[in-house]
């Protein structure tokens, strides 16, 4: 009995270690004094945060009665799922109700995740990714020039990687620092907001990108600085194999979404491994000759682990395209036959939303109950006709249309 109570209890370490706890903000407006048609939104509002950040589809079902809510029922990908989804803080300012949802989102097949996605259309299609520089935390480890230049080097071949891959539509800006604090790179939605950066809104909607990649190379540090003196003795002791000549490299990857500055993913990759300073690693991380050294393979196969990381993080992701014109019902998109886009194709379309007490903040993006067919496809963009006509739900430049 205690064996088997102690496996139960085990059983249930490792599903509360697989759940995460997140909070998501929603905003939703009161009409006509209908308080809780308002929370209802924003709930939903608060759970498509949620699920953005998780990297989830989420789908919610509310069932109003005279003006009260009777039912809501949320539901998840088979990707993840949400526990105890509770409202923790809410805020009224005249018509506008904004709350904040926290809940446990947890993998539903937490062995299996990434092996295979349930994004629906969305993962079939290449989205638009722009990769920045990557800035060095401390950049007196590089110790020669060539290292220096890691912080372009690095997202360079990571540019390179993921147009081999072919998985999305690599757009390279890596002279482009967004992390003016490498120290403190948003990494945590514990503070509300912390990870909206506004100028990752801004690059991206430059870039016509739906996610920007950035990151932080935290560690390029020699294991025993002294290993390589020029004296005999430290030329004797590197001889006899009585110090450490190996160079630590350590990189954070993070994925922002590019419509809202959120952050969608984040992941440290750590390696160590012998460094010749003579050797072709000391030529740079774009040497052709990188991998001929131990110190050159590691770093290469953390930038491989990188562009894998890329790839699977976004598969599930839903395609997101903003619209450069409207014309009656007549809509053209800023992505094309480049993305996988045929004519056909149907998207569904959101409202980009700002609020009188958050002008600077990022868009809120609002179901229009509209969608667009696609009739003309051409590489970098597509036109479409719309279900109804722009003026009734006052679709405009910059909504977006979104295939799940």
């Amino acid at each position: 009995m205690i064996g088997r109570a102690m496996f139960v209890m085990l059983m249930l370490w490792c599903l509360t270690a697989q759940a995460v706890v997140l909070e998501g903000i929603g905003h939703g407006t009161i009409v006509e004094g209908n308080l809780e048609q308002a929370r209802a939104d924003a709930r939903q509002a608060a759970m498509r945060d949620l699920a953005l950040q998780y990297e989830a589809r989420v789908s919610t079902e509310d069932t109003m009665e005279n003006g009260k809510l009777t039912y809501s029922h949320t539901r998840l990908s088979a990707e993840a799922q949400v526990h105890n989804a509770t409202i923790v803080d809410e805020y009224r300012s005249g018509n506008l109700l904004r709350v904040i949802v926290r809940a446990e989102l947890s993998s539903a097949d937490a062995a299996g995740r990434g092996a295979s996605c349930k994004a629906g259309a969305a993962a079939g299609l290449r989205k638009r990714v722009a990769v920045t520089g990557f800035p060095i935390l401390h950049a007196e480890q590089g110790g020669n020039r060539s290292l220096d230049d890691a912080s372009e080097q690095l997202p360079q071949a990571l540019v390179a990687r993921l147009q081999e891959r072919g998985e999305v539509q690599v757009l390279g800006a890596t002279r482009l620092n967004l992390l003016s604090d490498p120290q403190n790179a948003p990494t945590s939605r514990a503070i509300a907001g912390s990870n909206h950066l506004t100028n990752v809104v801004q690059v991206a909607r430059e870039l016509g990108a739906q996610f920007v990649v950035s990151g932080v190379i935290r560690d390029m540090g020699l294991s025993d600085p002294g290993a390589w003196g020029t004296s005999i003795l430290a030329r004797l002791k590197r001889h006899t194999d009585a110090v450490d000549t190996r160079r630590r490299f350590e990189a954070e990857l993070l994925i922002f979404d590019g419509f809202s500055g959120s952050l969608v993913f984040s992941q440290r990759f750590l390696t160590s491994a012998e460094w010749q300073p003579a050797g072709p690693a000391s030529a740079g991380l774009a040497n052709a000759g990188l991998e001929n050294s131990a110190w050159g393979k590691a770093v290469s196969g953390v930038i491989d682990q990188m562009s894998i990381a890329v790839s699977d993080a976004l598969t599930c992701q839903p395609f997101m395209v903003r619209i450069a014109r409207v014309d009656g019902k007549k809509v053209t998109l800023e992505n094309g036959a480049i993305a996988g886009l045929r004519p056909g194709d149907e998207l569904k379309v959101y409202r980009s939303r700002r609020y009188f007490d958050s002008l600077t903040g990022t868009p809120e993006l609002m179901a229009a109950d509209a969608s667009i067919t696609l009739d003309n496809v051409h590489p970098d963009f597509s036109t479409g006709w719309l279900d109804i006509h722009a003026g009734q739900i006052n679709v405009q430049r910059d909504d977006v249309a979104i295939i799940w």
